[in-house]
This record gives C-alpha cells, structure tokens and sequence, in this order.
C-alpha cells in the first residue's frame, strides 16, 4: 500500500466523480453505477460498489475510464 495512493472508498470515489462533473446514470438493478461525462468527448466510468475499498488496479482503471491519470484522480479528491 502507497502513502502517496491510498486505498479509496466508495464515497471518496463518488466525490471524485461529482468534482470532475460526471453525473450518476438511474441505476438499472445491479450493483454497477454508470457515471458519465459529455464535453468535447463522451466518458462513461463504471463503479461497483461492493468492491469498496478500491484496489490500485481498479482505481488506475478507474481514472483511464474518466479519461485522466491516477494522479489527476487523486488529486481531484481535494477539489
């Protein structure tokens, strides 16, 4: 476990998300969330919920979903 990448909990991510102006698609009966962003392209990150605390896999695949790096990721934390 990194100091500098701490494991990150469903909340934490979510915060993420709604920092970086993605937005929660209606669920559709499963425990995967779609959150989404339009700007000059379309970002479509996947979150489930019950892996809650993130891997550093997950996370890193997390931010290439939302179309940023694992650095950005973290950093938008404190936004």
């Amino acid at each position: 476990m990194s100091k500098e990448y701490p494991p990150l909990t469903y909340k934490e991510v979510t915060q993420i998300l709604k920092n970086l102006g993605f937005i929660l698609r209606d669920k559709k009966g499963t425990s995967h969330e779609q959150w989404v962003k339009e700007t000059d392209k379309f970002y479509k990150v996947t979150v489930d919920y019950p892996k809650s605390p993130f891997s550093q896999d997950l996370i890193s695949y997390t931010a290439r979903q939302a179309g940023i790096s694992k650095k950005e990721f973290y950093k938008a934390l404190s936004k």
